[in-house]
């Protein structure tokens, strides 16, 4: 990442945790003219430092330290409402369930939720405006122009709290992009001439990704995949799938209660079996079966043999949606039977989205390296679904995989439980 970029997620923790305390304080201070050695003030200190922990992670989960998205906008606002009333809640609940800590703080509580919403709207608002963009700046030149290179320019031009400025003289630029082929031609001793002097010379590739967390299908040469994929993540691989089906039984367990209120819910207001299968393909192209709560009508012409149609797009507002289905549908709860495909082996937590091999056939013929996506077992969750919209076409498809590029060259444990946590707002809030 870019260090402009890091020095601003620090700031913005920092400030984000300085803006807590300070509500807390000024809360006690209100109320009691208490000091920071107070006693009131010493008895509220460690479990509203525990609730802080909870709301720099809710803060997360919502989008709140993603740089490209700190303007003051409306769906700024939007957010850090949402993300707001989502920690207030955990805070309510907190004080009233857990009470080893000896206070049940109603009027403190009510007075610091509503100082925290102010204070943090005037601390972000502020950050936005001045800090946010007003950062020292990394000025980048294109060696060369072209579609890929203009989007990027084009982005970084609406978004300067990136940390990014475009300058035309190459002589003037910190961060020189240079298309993947340009170390092999005869610009390499003027390219050289630049890195001794300082300057950081990087491929267009490796900048598109690090500006849009995704890799451009347009750019890519079979030589990058050889180099950026022939890694198999084989001590990932090794921990992942035990770790994961620990994690499938218990989530299983716990989810059970639930899963039977939806499977009699489905039951008494559809006609149809509970659970829906369908034949998808998975890892190296093996197919197998998924498994999912029904959320269509039974027979739904949804590439089933029943219905005597080939396979169909869905569709985000689509008719043959239930009642009941099209609300365990928005909030994914019809995802939960996958944890039997996690058991099994065919899928993951994390991982590109799972196709029908009719699509799959139709999309590797159209898109370039669609394969791909295939060299690792597909997830219930993905990078791709969190970053792209809802996808029913195969321009959608393309956009996504190169999301799913991203996953592959840079799947971690870390990426993982980022998706997950991030995937969890998606219960909640449809994507837009």
């Amino acid at each position: 990442m870019n260090p402009a970029l890091r020095l601003k997620q620090i700031l913005l923790v920092v400030g984000d945790v300085a803006t807590l305390y300070v509500a807390l304080f000024v809360t006690l201070f209100i109320r009691y003219g208490v000091t920071w050695e107070g006693a009131e003030t010493q008895s509220h200190f460690q479990p509203f430092s525990i609730l802080f922990a909870v709301w720099i992670l809710v803060f997360y989960i919502n989008g709140l330290y993603e740089i490209g998205r700190m303007k003051n906008t409306a769906t700024f606002l939007k957010n850090l409402g949402a993300a707001t009333f989502v920690a207030a809640t955990i805070s309510v609940a907190f004080f009233y369930f857990i009470t080893i800590y000896g206070i049940t703080p109603k009027t403190n509580l009510f007075i610091f939720l509503l100082l925290a919403f102010v204070f943090m709207y005037l601390w972000r608002t502020f950050y936005n405006n001045a800090l946010g963009q007003h950062l020292p700046v990394t000025s980048v030149a294109f060696f060369r122009q072209s579609k890929v290179t203009e989007e990027i320019a084009r982005e970084i031009t609406e978004n300067p709290q990136l940390g990014y400025r475009v300058v035309h003289d190459v002589e003037s630029a910190d961060l020189i992009v240079v298309p993947p082929q340009a170390g092999n031609g005869t610009h390499v001793t003027t390219l050289y001439r630049y890195a001794l002097a300082g300057v950081e010379i990087t491929d267009t590739t490796t900048f598109y990704e690090l500006v849009f967390g995704k890799l451009p299908i347009a750019e890519l040469e079979e030589a990058w995949f050889l180099k950026s994929l022939a890694n198999r993540h084989t001590i990932y691989d090794f921990f992942r799938t035990p770790v994961e089906i620990l994690m499938a039984l218990v989530i299983l367990i716990i989810t059970l209660p639930v899963m039977a209120l939806i499977a009699i819910l489905i039951k008494l207001t559809s006609r149809g079996p509970v659970i829906f299968k369908q034949v998808r393909t998975g890892e190296f192209g093996k197919e197998f079966t998924l498994y999912k709560f029904r959320s269509m009508i039974a027979n739904a012409a949804d590439g089933s043999a029943e219905a005597g149609i080939g396979a169909v797009w869905k569709t985000e507002n689509d008719p043959r949606f239930t009642r009941v289905g099209r609300i365990i549908e928005r909030t994914h709860v019809d995802e939960l039977p996958q944890l039997w495909n996690i058991l099994k082996g065919d899928a993951s937590f994390v991982g590109p989205r799972p196709e029908r091999p009719a699509f799959v056939m139709e999309l590797k013929e159209k898109i370039p390296y669609y394969e791909l996506r295939h060299l690792v077992r597909p997830g219930i969750a993905g990078w791709a679904q969190l970053q792209y919209k809802y996808g029913s076409s195969v321009e959608d498809a393309y956009k996504k995989l190169e999301y799913d590029l991203y996953y592959l060259k840079n799947r971690s444990f870390l990426l993982d439980f980022s998706i997950i946590l991030k995937t969890v707002k998606l219960f909640f809030v449809r994507p837009a």
